[in-house]
Formats: C-alpha cells, structure tokens, sequence
C-alpha cells in the first residue's frame, strides 16, 4: 500500500536529468542535449515538454520589473519505456529564435553605440537570464518530474 502511494506521488519513479552544453550561440538558433531517464521501477513516460524561457529583468529596488519570454518549446510525444535501475538516454534538438531588443540592435551598428548602450543597460540594471526546464508525464504518477537548468545563450 505504501509503495503505491509512493510511486502515484512519483517519490521511487522516473527522475529526469538534462545534459546540456555550458553556452549556446544565439544564431545558431538550436540547443542540442540529452535527457537522462532513470527509476526504481519499470514506468512509462507518455509525453515530454522542453521549454526555453528567457527572464528579463530590469530596475533597481522596487521598481524592479521582471518579465518572461517563451522562446522555444518542443513537445515529444512518444512513449519511453524505463526498465528498473537502468539509465536510458535521449537526444534532442529545441529550436528557439532569439529577439535582439532595439538597443541591441543599435549597440550592433558600430562600436561607440556599443558602449553607450552598455553603459545605458547597466544604469538600469538590464539583463536577461535563459532557462531550460524539462518535464515528463508518467504513466501512474500525480506529481510528474521535472529539471530545470540556467544555460547561457551569447
């Protein structure tokens, strides 16, 4: 009884992990990584969502404004098999588009816009921080699991 209680709440089920690389270059326009699957017990995982927000953040104190962007997103919708005490591994590929803001695109024209914009951005604390978060349905599971990763995009 107490181990289906358990695996509905997905407390000895699948544990997600995704392998990513340390940066990303922004007009390549795809993440390429892997997910590492591994449980307790044999489970089946039915669907996959993988999410590329961006997290703008701009102000000081309180005026400080926070924003989040959807920039890529892939849902995979074939059914994984995780036998017991093995890892399975998947790749996969997360196209996003990367949107330059009008100051960045002016910083780009030539060096002396450069650092004006740099100097405007750090004056109203602007940047912007990327995310990566997987989440798998499970067969048989409340709760399901999730990772969640910084990755750098320049």
């Amino acid at each position: 009884m107490f181990g289906k209680v358990k695996r509905w709440l997905g407390i000895e089920g699948v544990k997600i992990e995704m392998i990513l690389p340390d940066q990303v270059s922004a007009s390549s326009g795809v993440i390429e990584g892997k997910l590492k699957f591994e449980s307790m017990h044999v489970q089946t995982v039915t669907k996959i969502r993988i999410t590329l927000t961006e997290k703008y953040i701009r102000g000081r104190w309180k005026s400080r404004l926070t924003d989040q962007y959807k920039i890529g997103e892939i849902e995979l919708d074939e059914p994984i098999e995780v036998p017991a005490h093995e890892v399975i591994m998947m790749d996969f590929e997360l196209p996003f588009t990367f949107v330059k803001s009008d100051m960045d695109e002016i910083a780009d024209k030539n060096f002396v816009f450069r650092k004006l914009v740099d100097a405007a951005k750090t004056l109203k604390n602007v940047k912007s921080e990327f995310y990566i978060e997987a989440e798998a349905e499970v067969n048989g599971t409340a709760l399901s699991p999730f990772d969640k990763q910084e990755i750098k995009i320049v």
